[in-house]
C-alpha cells in the first residue's frame, strides 16, 4: 500500500492555507473564554463556560473531562467557530477558528455521527472529501485506507442507515480523517464500540500523536483518557476545576510502590522487617501485580483467534498510510492490533483453505454426450398476412355479437 504524505496543493486546497506548526508550538490558545445562552427576550438563561482558559500544543493528545452538562462539548463547538463566545479569545494555529482557511486542518468526529443514511461508506467518504477539493484519485485512495483501517471495508455497499451505533462511529471516525488533518479534535469517539474497537482507537489516536498531530479528546471513560491523553482539564459548573499532565494529577505522594520479581519467603520477610522499623505494620501492605480487564479481554480474544472464526466485525489492519506520514514509514507501533490478525507462530494472517473440488464422474459425461437428443419442433414463422387474417377473424366475430 502506498504511503502518502498530504500536499495541499496536490490536492486542490486553496493556496493561502495556514502554515502547519512546528512541533511543540501553540496549536489552540484559549483566553477568559466564557459563554452565556439566552432566552428569547435576551434575559441570560445558562453560563455554561465560565472564564476559561488553556493551551493546546503540538503533537499532545489533550483530554477534556466532566459530568454532563458541564461545558465540555460547548467549549467544542466555539473551538470550530459553530458557537460565538459571549467573552474571551480563541486562537487555532494562529488565527479565527471561523477562518476558512483554519478549518481546512481540522478533522472533528461530534457525539452523534451526523451522516447521510442513504449514501454507503465509500459515497460517505467521497463526498467529505470532495468538500476539501481532493482530487478523485486521492479521495479513493484515502477512501480504501480509511475503510480497511475502521474495518468497514467488507460492509462498504451497505448504506449508513443500516449501521449500528458501533458502525456509525467508525465511519464517522473515517470522514473525521480524511483531510489528513494537524488537529483532530473526537467527542466521545469509543461510545457504541466494543473493547476491540476501543483499543483501536486508541492506537490510532497515539499513532497520530506520534506523527505531530494535536488531538483533543472529550470523553466520559476515564480508562480512555488515562491510556491516552498527556495533559487533561476537569470541567464543572463551566469551570475547570483541575489542570495538568497525568502523572501530576494521578500521582500519590504520600506512598510508594516498589515492583520486583518474585522473591524467596526469607527475602520477603527480611525486606518487611525493615519497612516496618521505619513506618510500622499497620501501614505496610503486599500485592501481586495485576493487569487492567482490558489487557486480559485482548490477550483472550488473541488466543481464540488462532483457532476459531467469527462471523462478527473484524478489526482494522493499521493506521491508513497517508495518516502515518512518508517519512515514519509503516513501523510495526503503528500496527493497530496486528497480534490479533495474525497467529501466534508470528505468521502471515490464517486464510481458510479452498474447499476440495468434487471427483469428475467421466463414465457419466461420456454416456449423456451419445444419448440421442430430441428434436428441437421448428419456429412458428409469422408473416404480417396472417396476422391481419387473424385480426378480421376476432373483428367479425365481435361486430356479429352485437348484431
Amino acid at each position: 500500500m502506498a504511503i502518502a504524505e498530504l500536499d495541499p496543493k496536490a490536492a486542490g486546497v486553496a493556496a493561502a492555507t495556514a502554515p502547519r506548526p512546528a512541533q511543540g508550538d501553540v496549536v489552540v490558545a484559549v483566553r477568559g473564554l466564557t459563554k452565556v445562552f439566552k432566552d428569547f427576550w435576551g434575559r441570560p438563561k445558562a453560563r455554561a463556560v465560565d472564564n476559561v482558559s488553556f493551551e493546546v500544543r503540538r503533537g499532545e493528545v489533550f483530554g477534556l473531562l466532566g459530568p454532563n452538562g458541564s461545558g465540555k462539548s460547548t467549549t467544542v463547538k466555539m473551538l470550530l467557530g459553530l458557537l460565538y463566545p459571549t467573552r474571551g479569545h480563541i486562537e487555532v494555529f494562529g488565527r479565527s477558528p471561523r477562518d476558512v482557511t483554519t478549518k481546512e486542518h481540522i478533522g472533528y468526529l461530534p457525539e452523534e455521527s451526523y451522516l447521510y443514511r442513504y449514501l454507503d461508506s465509500g459515497e460517505t467518504l467521497d463526498f467529505f472529501g470532495n468538500l476539501f477539493h481532493l482530487p478523485a484519485k486521492e479521495r479513493r485512495s484515502r477512501s480504501e485506507q480509511l475503510l480497511e483501517m475502521v474495518g468497514l471495508s467488507q460492509v462498504r455497499r451497505r448504506t449508513v442507515g443500516e449501521f449500528s451505533k458501533g458502525m456509525q462511529r467508525r465511519i464517522g471516525l473515517a470522514q473525521a480523517l480524511i483531510n489528513d488533518p494537524d488537529l483532530v479534535i473526537l467527542d466521545e469517539p469509543t461510545a457504541g464500540l466494543d473493547p476491540i474497537g476501543c483499543r483501536e482507537v486508541k492506537d490510532l489516536i497515539l499513532a497520530l500523536a506520534r506523527r505531530g498531530k494535536t488531538v483533543i479528546l472529550s470523553s466520559h471513560l476515564l480508562a480512555d483518557v488515562e491510556d491516552v491523553c498527556d495533559r487533561v482539564v476537569i470541567y464543572y459548573g463551566g469551570r475547570i476545576q483541575a489542570m495538568g499532565s497525568l502523572a501530576e494529577l494521578l500521582a500519590a505522594p504520600d506512598a510508594v510502590q516498589i515492583t520486583t520479581p518474585s522473591l524467596p519467603r526469607e527475602t520477603l520477610e527480611r525486606v518487611l522487617e525493615l519497612i516496618r522499623k521505619d513506618v510500622g505494620d499497620g501501614k505496610v501492605r503486599v500485592d501481586a501485580p495485576t493487569q487492567n480487564l482490558e489487557r486480559y479481554f485482548l490477550g483472550v480474544v488473541e488466543r481464540a483467534k488462532a483457532s476459531e472464526e467469527t462471523s462478527g466485525a473484524t478489526s482494522g489492519h493499521q493506521v491508513a498510510a497517508y495518516l502515518r506520514g512518508e517519512a515514519e514509514g509503516a513501523t510495526a507501533s503503528d500496527k493497530v492490533l496486528e497480534r490479533l490478525t495474525q497467529r501466534e507462530t508470528g505468521g502471515e494472517p490464517a486464510v481458510p483453505a479452498a474447499p476440495p473440488e468434487p471427483p469428475v464422474d467421466t463414465a457419466r459425461l461420456e454416456a449423456l454426450a451419445q444419448a440421442p437428443q430430441p428434436e428441437a419442433p421448428p419456429p412458428k414463422v409469422r408473416t404480417p398476412a396472417a396476422d391481419l387474417e387473424q385480426a378480421n377473424e376476432k373483428l367479425s366475430g365481435l361486430l356479429g355479437g352485437k348484431q
